[in-house]
């Protein structure tokens, strides 16, 4: 077992899990994000810097799927695994959004019978001891953004299984990521909901509306 430990996350990497305990822990309210990777499980205990990162993306995510009237089921951090591949995994967010109508009613999730999600979201402020990206591969997850707290890249999957740094996402295509890149370096500066309600105007006036 190893233990990484810094003000915004505190992460514990597990050797030789095996899948029932980590289905286990998944249906239990551990008040933290799993990634398991063929035995090697990691769980990450999120502080406030790191929720206040996340939320702050997912409340300009859903503004811009709001003001462009985009289709959008949110899925949180629902656990998406596969027993076949081994591997699972809880992002900070995750969404539907061509996918939407497909998951529209649903309980619960379950892959590879479903679809996976379109979009994932993952704060890692400190460095993981997985490769989260190789597990949203295997899952089937269209694009992650990756955010170290103050800057974000975007992977797209391809066809060869593996994710390429795009500039432009490919799910919400007109997503204006440089505003979202100042926009983070600008958090502890302003008040959120300011830059949130800002963010709004401006989508809106590149709408037209």
């Amino acid at each position: 077992m190893s233990i990484a430990t810094c003000s915004a996350e505190r992460r514990v990497l597990l050797r030789d899990v095996s899948w029932a305990t980590f289905r286990a822990l998944a249906a239990e309210a551990h008040g933290g994000r799993l990634a398991y990777d063929r035995g090697r499980l990691e769980i990450m205990s999120p502080s406030y810097e790191h929720e206040n990162v996340k939320g702050f993306i997912r409340r300009l995510v859903e503004a811009y799927a709001e003001e462009c009237e985009i289709d959008v089921a949110t899925a949180g951090s629902t656990t998406l695994s596969r027993e076949d591949l081994e591997r699972g995994i809880e992002s900070d967010e995750c969404y539907y959004i061509a996918n939407a109508p497909r998951v529209r009613g649903k309980s619960d999730i379950a892959l590879p019978h479903d679809p996976a999600p379109d979009l994932a979201i993952e704060v890692d402020i400190t460095r993981s001891s997985i490769d989260k990206l190789s597990i949203c591969a295997a899952l089937g997850i269209r694009e992650v953004w990756l955010c170290d707290g103050l800057h974000v890249t975007m992977h797209v999957l391809r066809k060869d299984g593996k994710y390429r740094v795009v500039q432009a996402s490919r799910v919400l295509p007109q997503f204006p990521v440089e505003e979202l890149r100042r926009l983070l370096q600008e958090r502890g500066l302003h008040s959120e909901t300011a830059l949130v309600r800002g963010f709004r105007r401006r989508v809106r006036s590149q709408r037209g509306g």
